[in-house]
């Protein structure tokens, strides 16, 4: 079959740090940066689809896609790594804990003239780029950010919306990066990235618990369903935070119970799938444009941090043709009778697009097999981003781009 969708099992040997790994993510950690985010006034818990007839249709028992096109008003879950992080940074910087500074006190005339002005600085594809922009708005502070080649105008304008200083730059994703943290430095200025490496690693922590929020919020929805835990969660990489944050915290709280974890990346920047295979622990890079329609995943440099997670505890990792992404869009913005309608971008979308095509396709039998995949099974998505590139998401949707 043309462009495939491929796959690896994790058979890296488990490391010393198997448990001590997942410490940044524990429960106790990832309520606090749940608590912060309900202070916010635009706070309300983001949606958890039910997709009953799809998941009969396909032959497993559920499928659960919870939707972040709500979260906050911005389209996407980005928001909720760079926002905590920037808090927990405010936070430092003041000698306070977070857990007793909620948005309000932040945004008061003491904090602010204890704090005086400061400039985070980011590169993003999007996303993670209008969250930082959003924040610090809100928080009467700066963002400047940088946008790797052939990003989205739209995207560009929606962070420009927010009051950041913005523009996209003839750089891959990693170069921008790496050019948003030299100018941070020599400007005092304060880097929010959601990768991480050597030396800087407090920041990324601080955003993957910010990610925890979504997690949090999905078991207990999930509980309201009737499901005490998925059997299976079906979740998307770029550099890997949002993945580890997500089998980080299910790992954390369900122990030896915790579902079976499958991590789907761009086969152009399958960084995560290249260092599973690879069976050695070790990360590996992928360079290069990346023009992937999945724009938000378009990263080929694992986080540090997050590789060290998924390598002890996820089950398989995929790398997936743009076509699959496609695929997922159309499902899921298309649903079946009784079934809830997710209006999901490229990178949102690519999990649905791949479970369907394990279940539906036979060439995917023996995956399909060993990932036990069957009526019995329970699955959670999660839907990172709306049509945040509108014209882009009529031309896939309405017009059919990128088909099989």
């Amino acid at each position: 079959m043309k462009n495939n969708i491929k796959y690896v099992f994790n058979e890296i040997e488990k490391g010393s740090n198997f448990l001590s790994c997942l410490d940044i993510l524990k429960k106790g950690e990832v309520e606090k940066a749940k608590k912060f985010h309900s202070s916010f006034p635009q706070y309300e818990i983001t949606p958890l689809a039910k997709l009953d007839n799809l998941a009969k249709n396909i032959g497993v028992g559920g499928i659960f896609v919870k939707d972040e096109s709500y979260r906050f008003g911005l389209n996407a879950f980005k928001v909720l790594g760079g926002s905590y992080a920037m808090a927990k940074y405010l936070a430092s910087k003041l000698d306070e804990d977070i857990s007793n500074l909620d948005y309000q006190k932040l945004i008061s005339k003491d904090i602010k003239e204890r704090l005086g002005d400061v400039t985070f600085y980011t590169a993003t594809d999007g996303n993670h780029g209008r969250g930082v922009a959003w924040t610090a708005n809100r928080l009467n502070q700066k963002a400047v950010v940088y946008m790797p080649f052939g990003s989205s105008i739209t995207r560009l304008e929606n962070i420009k919306k927010e009051g950041a200083e913005a523009s996209i730059t003839d750089m891959n994703y990693d170069d921008a990066v790496r050019l948003a943290a030299k100018n941070a430095e020599e400007t005092n200025g304060v880097i929010v990235q959601d990768t991480a490496w050597e030396g800087y690693e407090e920041i990324p922590t601080w955003i993957m618990q910010g990610y925890g929020t979504m997690a949090l919020e999905a078991i207990e929805q999930l509980k309201s369903c009737g499901v005490e835990r998925p059997t299976h969660i079906f979740v998307q990489a770029g550099v890997g935070s949002l993945a580890a944050a997500v089998q980080g915290v299910f790992a954390s709280i369900y122990g030896k119970d915790c579902p079976i974890t499958v991590i789907a990346e761009s086969d152009l920047a399958d960084c995560l799938y290249k260092s599973a295979k690879a069976k050695d622990g070790k990360p590996r890079f992928v360079g290069g444009t990346m023009q992937t329609i999945m724009a938000g995943l378009a990263c080929g440099e694992p986080n540090t941090i997050g590789w060290e997670i998924l390598k002890n505890y996820s089950t398989a990792f995929l790398s997936c043709p743009d076509w699959s992404a496609a695929n997922g869009m159309r499902i899921l913005g298309n649903p079946l009778d009784g079934d809830d309608y997710v209006k999901s971008g490229e990178s949102g979308a690519v999990t649905a697009g791949v479970l369907y095509e394990i279940m539906k396709n036979d060439d995917y039998k023996e995956l399909r097999e060993q990932l036990k995949l069957d009526a019995e099974s329970k699955v959670l998505l999660f839907s990172t981003e709306g049509d945040t590139d509108p014209e882009k998401y009529r031309d896939i949707v309405w017009f059919g781009e990128h088909t099989k």
